[in-house]
């Protein structure tokens, strides 16, 4: 059973870092798309990036330049460091995966960006 475990999320200043975790059981994440979405409030689930079996990283425009997506195959654990955040950014953040066409999502990690 494929099992997604977000932490890392929290408070933090306008400006500041972040690292978010994805911890993965069930399924290797070095051998499929992971990704990370956020929702906010009131708003729509949204792509933040992803990342291939191959390496390849993809980000939304929002994002680009300021957020990474990682992977540790050895720690079968899936990172996005946020930097330079925004008020914007507030949201609920969750890493998702699918496997034999079953999408599959973590509970979800708050961020809040504010001062």
């Amino acid at each position: 059973q494929v099992q997604l475990v977000e932490s890392g999320g929290g408070l933090v200043q306008p400006g500041g870092s972040l690292t978010l975790s994805c911890a993965a059981s069930g399924i290797s994440v070095g051998v499929t798309v992971m990704d990370w979405y956020r929702q906010a409030r009131g708003k729509e689930r949204e792509l933040v990036a992803a990342i291939t079996s191959g390496g390849d990283t993809t980000y939304a425009s929002s994002v680009r330049g300021r957020f990474t997506i990682s992977r540790d195959n050895t720690k079968n654990t899936v990172d996005l460091q946020m930097s330079s955040l925004k008020p914007e950014d507030t949201a609920v953040y969750y890493c998702h995966t699918s496997l034999w066409g079953i999408g599959y999502w973590g509970q979800g990690t708050q961020v809040t960006v504010s001062s």
